[in-house]
């Protein structure tokens, strides 16, 4: 039984900008807090999903989309076009400022290399470390693994999942429901020997003793 003492876990649901596929499990969308990054909130608004929070520069979002929001209810939080973040890194430590300790993050896949690979590595910085974020680019999940805090997958057999290390070695990782077992194995900075391993069990688990990984979970069919 669940204790009714025990602190709830706070959900945060951050949209990012730029045009990307969404997930068709949209169940994954249901959160305590929305908040979007710049032109994430028409994103949102296009699903119907109210913006409790819209973070950033407002470079990107229009005019008018952002002036209906705060009409209806949303909080700008502007920041300068020359600053040392980007919006959704922003746009994550508002949500962390707001008490979550489990969020999604949905889009932030545009046309720009760098903004791809930045918001990668963003996911496993440390300043972020005190919740649990998973990124969603449609079906494909990224998740960061620390220690003392596994990743688990849901899926089905035959789904791909690429386990990366992050700013150094990982080490001591272990995985259950994949084709090839981790056993307290390393992967050091570069290594390409966790890319494209397999579920064989609707459920798989990776935790690592020291270091930090993303998980990367690619559905072989939409859920």
């Amino acid at each position: 039984m669940e204790d009714p003492t025990a602190p709830r876990s706070r959900r945060a649901i951050v949209f990012a900008g730029g045009e990307s596929p969404l997930p068709s499990n949209r169940g994954v969308l249901d959160g305590d807090i929305v908040i979007a990054a710049d032109s994430g909130l028409e994103t949102a608004v296009g699903l119907g999903i109210s913006v409790d929070v819209v973070v950033g520069d407002m470079d990107s979002v229009s005019a008018t989309s952002l002036e209906q929001a705060i009409a209806a209810g949303t909080i700008a939080e502007r920041h300068a076009t020359e600053k040392d973040a980007t919006d959704l890194e922003l746009a994550l430590m508002r949500a962390l400022a707001e008490g979550a300790t489990d969020v999604v993050v949905v889009g932030g896949f545009g046309g720009r290399l760098d903004h791809l690979l930045a918001n990668a590595l963003l996911l496993a910085a440390a300043q972020l470390s005190s919740a649990s974020i998973t990124w969603y680019v449609g079906d494909t999940s990224v998740a960061v693994a620390r220690p003392g805090a596994p990743v688990e997958v849901i899926g089905e057999p035959g789904d791909l999942l690429s386990i990366l290390p992050i700013g150094g070695a990982g080490n001591g990782i272990r995985t259950e429901g994949l084709r090839w077992a981790l056993t307290g194995d390393t992967l050091g900075p570069g290594s390409t020997k966790g890319v494209s391993n397999e579920l064989t069990e609707s459920r798989a688990s990776i935790e690592v003793e020291t270091g930090v990984l993303l998980v990367v979970h690619e559905r072989s069919s939409p859920t």
